[in-house]
């Protein structure tokens, strides 16, 4: 049987997690970002599940080889996710191994499912490594400012749509305090509206998950690169390591990172079904 673990008996889990895997991982089970644990043993935990707490995946850990944890996750998903999920509009399945090894037990335990494969890239950014020469000039009438509990508050009303850049936060963060005490970040306001942003979506020590948005009709003018200089060189000062996740078929992400200089640091697979 899968279980829920509660939020106290996470750290049961910390032993089991794969220190060369995904940092979002490490930031649910040391409880920095908001998400859920289940797993095959709430006393005695070999392996398990978590949904990320932004619902933007799920990632199994520990042992791939728990024929009684892997025989129960159909029932388990059926009987428990798709009717959670259904309650906060999800539905996709998209689900990671925290180790390489998973990627077999997930293709062979969901193959009834339709099952559709991406490849990820995760990426880092050491001191000696930056390329500030790549930060482009960006129109005027944009502005980048640093996300602060100010701005937040938005006490001036200054900020017409201040509810995107707080949802935004509150995607990742129990609270916008929890992320201005634990994360960064900046954004650009064109005619007093949040128009792109980039900040702290996970944070592990001093490694920061970097969570970009541009608003559509602002995209193709060079705000996102823009916005992203501005976290890093900060980042940098403060010793402070960026880490960027992203899709392998995301060509411009991928290549802002790289003339940037991040580095690939290594690569997964990701895996998705329909929930129904």
């Amino acid at each position: 049987m899968i279980l829920e673990l509660d939020k106290a008996e996470y750290s049961k889990c910390r032993n089991l997690l794969n220190e060369q895997g995904q940092l979002e991982a490490i930031a649910v089970v040391e409880r920095i970002n908001p998400g859920r644990i289940f797993v095959d043993n709430i006393n005695n935990p070999a392996s398990g599940l978590i949904w990320l707490g932004n619902n933007d995946g799920f990632i199994f850990f520990g042992s791939e080889q728990n024929e009684g944890f892997n025989n129960g996750l159909n029932h388990f998903i059926n009987k428990v996710i798709i009717p959670e999920a259904k309650k906060v509009q999800l539905k996709w399945f998209e689900g990671i191994g925290n180790h390489e090894k998973w990627d077999n037990i997930i293709e062979k335990v969901f193959e009834h499912r339709k099952l559709d494969t991406w490849n990820q890239r995760v990426y880092s950014l050491q001191l000696g490594d930056y390329k500030g020469h790549s930060e482009p000039i960006i129109d005027q009438g944009y502005k980048v400012i640093k996300i602060s509990d100010t701005v937040l508050e938005n006490s001036d009303n200054s900020i017409i749509n201040i509810g995107f850049l707080q949802s935004k936060i509150l995607d990742f963060w129990s609270s916008t305090e929890t992320f201005i005490s634990k994360g960064m970040g900046y954004c650009i306001i064109h005619q007093n509206e949040v128009v792109s942003i980039c900040f702290s979506g996970f944070v592990v020590g001093n490694v920061h998950c970097i969570d970009i948005e541009t608003l559509e009709a602002h995209q193709r003018k060079k705000l996102a690169q823009r916005v992203v200089h501005s976290f890093v060189k900060d980042c940098l000062k403060k010793n402070i390591v960026p880490y960027w996740d992203c899709m392998e078929m995301n060509k411009p992400s991928v290549a802002v990172a790289e003339n940037m200089g991040f580095g690939n640091i290594f690569n997964y697979v990701g895996y998705q079904f329909l929930l129904e």
